[in-house]
């Protein structure tokens, strides 16, 4: 039972306060300036990326789709949260508005929630790839990739959806300052004067399922991965192999270990780790993964690298050309 309805009569704030990192008022400058580099980062590298999958016609393999949405994601899941840090360590102006708090709240929640799902196609792709390398194109057909791509989308909206609701219909009549730097939902969900604790415990619960299933399939993955590399006669071919995996697994560990620091962190090492250690690990996990991804992602991969370095001495050397 979720307990007995709320007195939707209390008037909600028009307005919410983002402190943005308690305690580090004095790092502000330097905070704005490291997360305007990062973002800028994000911003170009995972606009190329989308725009050299798009004009190559040799890219439309599902590793290079899955690529692709993952790029759109991750512009997503910074531009939702990062332009409005910069402006709070900028300029303190820390206002947002009722509803655009939890628009806020669900863009960026879902969009984790799609990268996940994204990690586990793209590890999944990297299996077939590796260990049944002959039955690739049979398997990843256009239509596994669609139905692959739509599940994940409909997961994180069934995920975001009931926390967005519960958490919406909660009224809001005390302070309306939230100690963090976005949106985050157990920070809003400690404003609220009826007890939060049903979407609290629903995000804990569905959290978990999600990373937790997702990680466990990735692990799988690249267990079999690495059982075939090591298998594969040519030394040449194996340091190859593991150089990809492992530049990739490692990203992936540090979007997973900073994720779920950041979840059980928030609940249980609320009295003995410091607010602003709490709100910077959240911060991190969404600004690292959108900056590190087209590297790791995209510049690393040989032909990715390849058509980006073709359409940038395109652009540079013909436009000079045509200005002489």
């Amino acid at each position: 039972m979720l307990g007995p309805p709320y007195n939707h009569t209390v008037e909600n704030p028009a307005t919410f306060f983002l402190v943005g990192i308690p305690g580090l008022r004095s790092s502000r400058l330097g905070l704005a300036i490291s997360l305007s580099a990062m973002y800028t980062i994000a911003l170009l590298g995972n606009t190329l990326i989308m725009t050299v999958i798009c004009m190559d016609s040799t890219l439309q393999e599902p590793m290079y789709c899955f690529l692709w949405i993952l790029a759109a994601v991750d512009i997503v899941m910074a531009s939702s949260v990062v332009p409005k840090m910069v402006s709070i360590f900028c300029s303190g102006d820390g206002s947002i508005s009722f509803n655009a708090c939890f628009a806020q709240m669900y863009f960026v929640h879902a969009a984790t929630a799609v990268e996940t799902g994204l990690l586990l196609a793209m590890a999944f792709d990297r299996y077939v790839a590796i260990c049944k390398p002959l039955h690739y194109k049979r398997i990843l057909t256009p239509k596994v990739m669609l139905v692959v791509s739509v599940t994940i989308a409909f997961r994180a909206i069934m995920f975001m959806t009931p926390l967005s609701w519960m958490l919406s219909h909660l009224p809001f009549c005390g302070s309306n300052v939230v100690l963090h730097s976005y949106c985050e939902h157990m920070a809003v969900a400690k404003l609220a004067c009826a007890d939060a604790m049903p979407s609290s415990l629903y995000s804990l619960i569905a959290s978990s399922i999600i990373v937790g299933s997702d990680v466990v399939f990735i692990a799988a993955s690249y267990t079999l991965i690495l059982r075939a590399v090591f298998n594969l006669s040519s030394k040449n071919a194996q340091r190859k192999a593991l150089s990809t995996c492992g530049s990739h697994a490692g990203v992936m560990a540090l979007y997973y270990l900073l994720g779920m620091a950041s979840i059980y962190v928030a609940w249980l090492g609320q009295d003995t780790v410091p607010l602003h250690t709490q709100v910077l690990l959240a911060d991190l996990y969404l600004i690292f993964p959108p900056t590190l991804n087209p590297i790791i992602y995209g510049l690393r991969t040989k032909h990715v690298r390849e058509r980006i370095r073709s359409l940038l001495m395109y652009c540079l050397f013909d436009h000079s050309t045509q200005g002489v």
